[in-house]
């Protein structure tokens, strides 16, 4: 199984801070996801990076987990969240992962 991971940064492309708070974006992932009929799931991670001026910045990241999607479909949602949360762009990782599910009954 493929487990595909797409990091959405908060802060906005021009303005380079997050414009709302941190439910308002899970919002808007998890109406994305249902609406391509995908189950998920979501972490919030702190991080920074450079810009190519040099300049460092702080941002809050949004990590969507996906297990065995088609990668078409990670590239319509990850296109998807792009632009619903106007980033220049979002990061997407891929990995092999052995995965299975245990069911108990009482």
């Amino acid at each position: 199984m493929t487990e595909s991971k797409i990091y959405v940064g908060l802060n906005d492309a021009d303005t380079k801070e997050q414009r709302f708070e941190l439910d308002k974006y899970k919002s808007i992932l998890t109406q994305v996801c249902r609406s391509y009929h995908t189950g998920f799931s979501v972490s919030v991670s702190e991080g920074g990076y450079f810009h190519e001026n040099g300049e460092f910045t702080r941002e809050n990241t949004l990590v969507l987990t996906l297990i065995d999607a088609e990668k078409t479909l990670v590239d319509e949602i990850a296109r998807d969240l792009c632009v619903f949360f106007h980033q220049e762009s979002v990061l997407v990782t891929e990995d092999r992962v052995q995965a299975y599910y245990i069911e108990e009954r009482l």
